[in-house]
């Protein structure tokens, strides 16, 4: 569709002046001009809009001895938990 000839648009033109008349060219060629105008601004917006924004995460300093303080809550939790699935449940204890 894009590839439009001469002869083609000179077809199309002579179709238009046919239904529209020479007195309403110049409003309808304004008029798809402010259209082309305004669909440009348009594509272009929704455009910069569309583009990916890396956000700009700033990773925060954690001091050493704040890390083994966690990891050693963290470790505590784990045997905690590991003690808990070791030892058996009530309903489970034979009798």
């Amino acid at each position: 569709m894009g590839n439009l000839g001469a002869t083609e648009l000179l077809i199309i033109a002579v179709v238009v002046v046919l239904l529209f008349g020479t007195k309403k060219m110049p409003d309808m060629a304004r008029s798809l001009g402010r259209s082309m105008r305004i669909l440009k601004a348009e594509t272009s917006a929704e455009r910069r809009s569309a583009e990916p924004v890396t956000p700009v995460v700033e990773q925060a300093a954690v001091p050493p001895e704040t890390l083994a303080r966690l990891q050693a809550q963290i470790d505590d939790l784990q045997r905690q938990l590991n003690a808990r699935q070791a030892r058996p449940e009530v309903s489970e204890q034979p009798r």
